[in-house]
């Protein structure tokens, strides 16, 4: 019931989470707007919530481009009156050592083109609509592994910290005015994105359906916070003790990834 009739914008649902997050929403009750950049993918999702006896309606855009991110955003406010959730999905990830990273500064910038810069720019956007209303709900997705110290992924991670900070003010500063910002720390995904990565192909990750239902649960109790208890206890502990946690866990993260390159080899 806390979903049904809400109307729910996803960005990012193509494929994926996203796309599966909206399904389950969907047969929830929920009016879904699909966001992403290829319309075909979208038309696909779309067609198959209309088959299963969902509404959707695709918002093709490139987020990353500002012009383009106002026109979804305009279209998404002229065609609902109401706008409950933004679930800002989309994201774009780079495992790569610093060491190999020292003259690929645009890693860095279209890493925090899309997991930071696209999601505040569609929040501002749609922020009004939900002021208005009165209540409204922004789920942004981040990763465990800004939880504890991951080595390799530095681009990635501090877009997605960004994001949480912008998040705990967007709280801070809106929650006595019915918004509400939830955060959800996924561990890893068998993604299309993770897939593209040769060496995890092996290693033991969330399915797809679990993490879609991790945004369902989000949205359905308003959570602040969906994680693991690792994620909380990590959290915890480089909160305390940064330094002692960050070099008592690199020699684990090192051997894993020498055992995943192992693995990798023999498939």
């Amino acid at each position: 019931m806390a979903i049904s009739g809400k109307t729910v914008v996803i960005t990012g649902s193509s494929s994926g989470i996203g796309a599966e997050a909206a399904h389950q929403l969907a047969l929830k009750g929920a009016k879904v707007c699909l966001v992403a950049r290829r319309e075909e993918e979208l038309r696909q999702v779309q067609g198959s919530i209309a088959r299963a006896g969902g509404q959707a309606w695709i918002y093709p855009a490139d987020l990353t481009d500002e012009q383009s991110l106002c026109d979804c955003a305009d279209a998404i406010l002229a065609d609902h009156a109401r706008i409950d959730v933004l679930v800002n999905n989309a994201a774009h990830s780079i495992r790569r050592p610093i060491t190999e990273a020292l003259d690929r500064l645009h890693d860095y910038q279209r890493t925090i083109n899309i997991n930071y810069i696209a999601a505040v720019g569609l929040t501002l956007k749609l922020l009004p609509r939900m002021l208005e209303q009165g209540e409204g709900q922004v789920v942004n997705i981040s990763t465990l592994s800004s939880q504890v110290p991951i080595p390799l992924f530095s681009a990635y991670l501090a877009s997605k910290s960004a994001l949480e900070s912008f998040s705990r003010s967007l709280l801070a500063e809106l929650g006595h005015k019915g918004i509400d910002v939830s955060v959800v720390y996924f561990p890893m995904v068998r993604t299309p994105m993770s897939a593209r990565t040769q060496i995890y192909k092996r290693m033991p990750m969330m399915d797809v359906e679990k993490a879609a239902g991790w945004i369902v649960r989000a949205i359905d109790k308003r959570s602040a916070r969906v994680g693991s208890p690792l994620g909380t206890v990590g959290s915890v502990a480089l909160a305390a003790l940064p330094g002692p946690v960050t070099r008592l866990t690199q020699p684990a993260f090192r051997q894993m990834d020498r055992l995943l390159k192992r693995a990798s080899g023999r498939s």
